[in-house]
């Protein structure tokens, strides 16, 4: 059988066809997904709300590198927080940050923890409370929410301004979701797919801690 040729009639053959016509479907499908992942990363907005300053892509980057080596060198902590597939990258940028990046991270997904607050106070409260506990002036806040409107995002932003916490949030869906409005530094991804917007917050936040470790080297 030749590529792209299927000449085998017997019940093999059909099994095969039915493969290689899925497998070129597939690859149809993924060279989209890559494409609209491609053009979407493209379109990504950073904006400092400091200054009111738009950032295009090179430059968000390293406005996002230079703060968090900030923290690195004064020795602040740095909180990740998240919803579901945002928790994920939340837990896994803890863990690079600190290990490869050299950061003080703080997990707030200790799970007598989260499960405490969230019995006693709501889960609106789950990062709100601890934060108001834990953090100190001049660390620093990194919120990821796709929608930009989950509740208990948006109460920990307003604990972290409460005790002088830095926020650099991560959002996608619609433009005007509040949480992109809270922010220090505020990356948005502009699509209503969550799996392209998870995608690209993961890829900018492991591209700030590679740029970091590649500078520093591995811290532990």
């Amino acid at each position: 059988m030749k590529l792209g040729t299927l000449n085998v009639r017997n019940e093999y053959g059909l099994h095969w066809e039915f493969l290689y016509t899925n497998v070129l479907s597939g690859l149809k499908n993924m060279d989209k997904y890559i494409s609209d992942l491609i053009t979407t990363l493209n379109n990504t907005l950073f904006k400092n709300t400091f200054n009111d300053e738009d950032y295009d892509f090179n430059e968000g980057i390293k406005a996002l590198v230079d703060g968090f080596s900030v923290k690195k060198t004064d020795g602040s902590k740095v909180f990740f927080i998240g919803n579901g597939g945002s928790a994920a990258i939340a837990s896994h940028m803890t863990a690079d940050f600190m290990k490869n990046g050299g950061i003080n991270t703080y997990s707030l997904y200790d799970t007598a923890v989260t499960t405490c607050i969230g019995n006693d106070y709501g889960y609106d409260q789950v990062f709100a409370r601890p934060l108001s506990f834990l953090a100190s002036e001049g660390d620093l806040l990194v919120a990821i929410s796709s929608s930009g409107k989950s509740p208990n995002i948006i109460n920990a932003i307003k604990a972290a301004r409460d005790k002088k916490v830095d926020v650099y949030t991560f959002t996608g869906f619609d433009s005007d979701n509040p949480v992109r409005q809270m922010g220090d530094i505020n990356v948005y991804v502009p699509c209503d797919r969550y799996g392209i917007v998870e995608s690209i917050h993961n890829l900018i936040l492991q591209e700030i801690v590679d740029i970091i470790t590649e500078r520093d080297g591995v811290q532990i």
